[in-house]
C-alpha cells in the first residue's frame, strides 16, 4: 500500500499519447476521494509521454484515486495517509483577520525576502543561495517562474519555459539595456511547455519546503525580453492551468499572480480578473493569493485576494501606513518591496541595513509583515541576492531573524498598533481590547526607531510589570527588572532600541 504524510504530495504517473500537442491535444483529471474530502485536480503532461497527477490530502485516512481522460487509459488505486511529520504543519491560512498560521494553527509571522530569478540560476549560486537560507533568516521567498530581463540580468537563464529558440543576447549590455527590447527575434511555440524548467520551479519549491520556507511564486511580471508578456489571452490561460496543476499540491505555495502588475501594459483589470478566476477554480487548496505593485495598488478589497502584497508608493512613508491599509482593506499587509539593502545607484536598492531592519520593526509594530532584498554592486560577477541568490553581503538578515524571534514570542498570532506617545510605536497583540492608554493585555512593546531616549517613564496602576530593554540593532535582550505602579526605565540614548513590557501577575 502506498502511503503519504498529512499535507504532503501524493503524485499518479502514467504513459499515454504523444501524438500532436500533448500539452493541448488531450485531457487528464484525477479525483482523490477520502473519508473526509473529495478533491479534483487537473492532470498534466511532464513529456516524454508521461502524464501526472498530483495531489495533497488534508486527513490521515484511506483514500482511492481514479486518473482519467483522452490521453490514455484510466489509472486506478488507493493509499494511506498518515500523520504528518516534524515540521510538517500544513499550508498557510489568514487567522484573526490580518495574521497567518499553518492549517494545524502553529503561528506564522513572515519574515521573507526576494531572489526574483533565483530558480533560473547555474548549479552553483543555486548551491551558495541554499546555504544562506540554511542560516533561517528568512521564512518565505518570492521568485519568477518566466526569467527576467532588467539590469544585472543579462544573462539568460538555464532552461526556458517553451519549446523554441530565444533571441540573440550578445550585444546586451547597460548601455544598450531598454525594457522594451525588440522580440522578434524570438521563436517560441506558446502551446508546448518545457516540462524541465519547471521541474527547476519545484526543486526550488521542495528545497524551501524543506527549510520551512514559503514559496511565494511569482506567476507573471513585466522585465521581459523573449516575448512571455505579450501572449495572448489564449496562451496566457493555457500557461495558467498549467502552473496550477504542476504546482497547487505543494502545500508552502503561495501565488502572486504578478510582480508590478501595473508595468504588464498588455494586460487589462478584465485579464487579471481571467486569471484570479482561474486559480480561484483550479486550485483546490485554497493557496494564499495575492498581487503586487510598482506605483498603483491593485484593489485588494477583491474577494479573491487573501492579503495586500505591497510595494511602497512613498520616497519616505510606506510601511507607517501599515494601520491605515488594515483598515482600508481588512485583509494581512506585507510589504514585499520596500527598498532593498545594497549601494547600486537606483533609490530602491541603496537603504542601509539599519534602515530596511527599521522598515521591518515598524510593520510588524503597526500590525504588518515585511520584506527583505539586497542589491550591493558586484563588478566582478554581477550577481545580487534581490535577483540571482548567491552570497549575502549585508547586516539586516540577522536582525531579521532577531526580529523573528521577536514576534515568535507574541502571544496569539500578530501585533496591533497600540496607543501611545507621539515619538514611539506601541505594539500590542492582536484579537484584544486595548483598554487604556499605554496598556492592552498585559503585553506590548514600545519602540523607538530613530528616537534616541535615554528614559522613558510608565505609569501602570495595576499588577506588576516586567521589563525588558531590547536593542533591535545589536541583538540583545536586557532585563530591566519588575516594577508597578509609576517607574522608569533607562535606555542607553541610541537609535533602535525597544522596551518590552510583560504582566507578570
Amino acid at each position: 500500500m502506498q502511503t503519504v504524510e498529512k499535507w504532503g504530495r501524493f503524485e499518479i504517473s502514467a504513459p499515454g499519447k504523444t501524438e500532436g500537442n500533448p500539452f493541448t491535444n488531450y485531457t487528464c483529471t484525477a479525483t482523490f476521494k477520502g473519508k473526509n474530502e473529495t478533491v479534483k485536480v487537473d492532470g498534466f503532461y511532464d513529456g516524454e509521454g508521461v502524464y501526472k497527477a498530483r495531489f495533497m490530502p488534508s486527513f490521515e485516512g484511506e483514500y482511492s484515486y481514479e486518473m482519467s481522460g483522452t490521453f490514455g487509459g484510466t489509472v486506478t488505486g488507493s493509499f494511506t495517509v498518515t500523520a504528518p511529520t516534524e515540521g510538517n504543519h500544513g499550508p498557510l491560512r489568514v487567522v484573526n483577520q490580518y495574521h497567518f498560521a499553518y492549517e494545524d494553527t502553529t503561528p506564522y509571522y513572515s519574515v521573507g525576502t526576494t531572489c526574483y530569478a533565483w530558480a533560473h540560476q547555474p548549479e552553483e549560486i543555486h548551491r551558495q543561495t541554499l546555504e544562506e537560507l540554511d542560516k533561517g533568516y528568512f521564512n518565505k521567498m518570492r521568485f519568477c517562474v518566466f526569467p527576467k530581463h532588467y539590469l544585472h540580468n543579462f544573462r539568460d537563464p538555464e532552461t526556458f519555459p517553451y519549446e523554441g529558440t530565444p533571441m540573440d543576447n550578445s550585444g546586451l549590455s547597460e548601455e544598450t539595456f531598454t525594457y522594451e527590447m525588440d522580440i522578434s527575434g524570438n521563436n517560441w511555440d506558446f502551446t508546448r511547455f518545457n516540462p524541465e524548467h519547471f521541474r527547476r520551479i519545484e526543486r526550488c519549491i521542495v528545497e524551501l519546503q524543506e527549510r520551512g520556507i514559503e514559496a511565494d511564486i511569482i506567476v507573471m511580471h513585466p522585465y521581459d525580453r523573449w516575448g512571455f508578456k505579450s501572449m495572448t489571452a489564449e496562451q496566457d490561460d493555457l500557461y495558467w492551468r498549467y502552473v496550477i496543476a504542476r504546482f497547487a499540491a505543494y502545500r508552502n505555495v503561495w501565488w502572486s499572480l504578478a510582480n508590478e502588475y501595473d508595468l504588464l501594459f498588455s494586460k487589462k483589470l478584465e485579464d487579471w480578473e481571467r486569471y484570479a478566476k482561474i486559480l480561484c477554480e483550479r486550485d483546490p487548496y485554497n493557496h494564499l493569493r495575492g498581487i503586487h505593485n510598482c506605483m498603483a495598488f491593485y484593489d485588494h478589497s477583491r474577494p479573491w485576494i487573501t492579503h495586500a502584497s505591497l510595494q511602497r508608493q512613498d520616497l519616505y512613508r510606506h510601511v507607517e501606513y501599515t494601520d491605515e491599509y488594515r483598515t482600508r482593506w481588512g485583509k494581512p499587509i506585507v510589504w514585499d518591496e520596500i527598498s532593498y539593502e545594497g549601494n547600486i545607484d537606483m533609490g530602491w536598492g541603496n537603504i542601509s541595513g539599519q534602515e530596511l531592519t527599521r522598515r521591518f520593526w515598524e510593520a510588524a509594530m503597526r500590525g504588518g509583515y515585511a520584506g527583505h532584498g539586497e542589491t550591493f554592486v558586484d563588478e566582478e560577477n554581477d550577481i545580487l541576492w534581490w535577483s540571482h541568490g548567491g552570497p549575502l553581503h549585508g547586516e539586516s538578515p540577522e536582525r531579521i531573524r532577531f526580529l523573528h524571534r521577536i514576534l515568535s514570542e507574541t502571544p496569539g498570532y500578530g501585533l496591533k498598533r497600540g496607543r501611545g506617545s507621539f515619538d514611539e510605536t506601541v505594539a500590542v497583540p492582536d484579537g484584544v481590547d486595548f483598554l487604556a492608554f499605554g496598556g492592552g493585555a498585559g503585553y506590548e512593546i514600545h519602540y523607538y526607531g530613530f528616537g534616541r531616549p535615554s528614559f522613558r517613564d510608565f505609569i501602570k496602576p495595576e499588577g506588576k510589570w516586567k521589563a525588558e530593554v531590547i536593542d533591535t540593532w545589536e541583538m540583545t535582550i536586557t532585563d530591566a527588572g519588575v516594577h508597578e505602579g509609576k517607574f522608569r526605565i533607562k535606555l542607553p540614548g541610541k537609535e533602535y532600541m525597544a522596551i518590552r513590557l510583560t504582566k507578570v501577575d
